[in-house]
């Protein structure tokens, strides 16, 4: 089989345990792409992985499960690689191997975590940070983009337990949980002063973040949703 450029290998997995993988579903580390639509777009669900734990992508997998192969092999993989490499900065080290299901083919692109974050990807305007949230490459929010520069910063991650972290503790142990515009309004500072206090109490492992409804709540580390 013409393998393009020598940057498609034929992998290890058998039929069965791809047909296992497949059954799995989509999820925080596993998306499926019946092909790639361009450049740009697998750019951000490459990004989204990179950004948070890893993951893989199905080339020639549906959304229903059905696997619908691969036949244009050089125009997937020369996308991938533009994606990967032009359109995320840094550029991403993708691995990419091919598997024999039955008379088709599947692409199976495994994107590694990060070490140094946030993975950005070129816009129009200006660089995007995408994240893996369940079964999507979502838009990464401020807070969200900041807590990733952070954690993966050399520099050390401090706070101060002032009057207003006071005040956020007990909110949250009577409540559970806060958004930034709520923590601004109890104690009657910016918008933006909230933010970078939260953000730095998630850098700092005390409070965790998570999204509902296009918006970011925090709570306590050891809580659950």
């Amino acid at each position: 089989m013409y393998l393009p450029n020598g940057e498609i290998t034929i992998s290890d997995m058998g039929p069965a345990e791809l047909r296992n993988l497949i059954q799995t579903g989509e999820g925080t580390f596993l998306e499926f792409k019946k092909t790639i639509p361009n450049a740009q777009k697998i750019a951000r669900e490459i990004a989204a992985f990179a950004n948070t734990k890893g993951g893989t992508i199905l080339v020639g997998v549906d959304d229903n499960k059905n696997i619908s192969g691969v036949s244009a092999y050089f125009e997937e993989e020369f996308l991938l690689m533009e994606a990967a490499q032009k359109w995320c900065v840094p550029a991403i080290p993708l691995r990419i191997e091919l598997v024999h299901s039955g008379m088709e083919d599947v692409m199976v692109v495994s994107v590694p975590e990060m070490e140094k974050k946030p993975v950005y990807v070129k816009g129009k305007k200006k660089r995007l940070v995408f994240i893996r949230i369940r079964d999507e490459s979502t838009l990464a929010s401020d807070e969200q983009t900041e807590i990733l520069k952070q954690q993966y910063s050399d520099d050390g991650v401090t706070f101060e337990y002032g009057k207003n972290e006071q005040m956020l503790f007990r909110y949250l142990n009577e409540y559970g949980e806060i958004t930034v515009s709520k923590f601004a309004q109890i104690v009657n500072v910016t918008s933006y002063r909230a933010s970078r206090i939260l953000v730095n109490l998630v850098s700092a492992g005390v409070l965790k973040i998570f999204r509902r409804y296009e918006e970011d709540v925090f709570t306590f580390a050891e809580s659950t949703k």
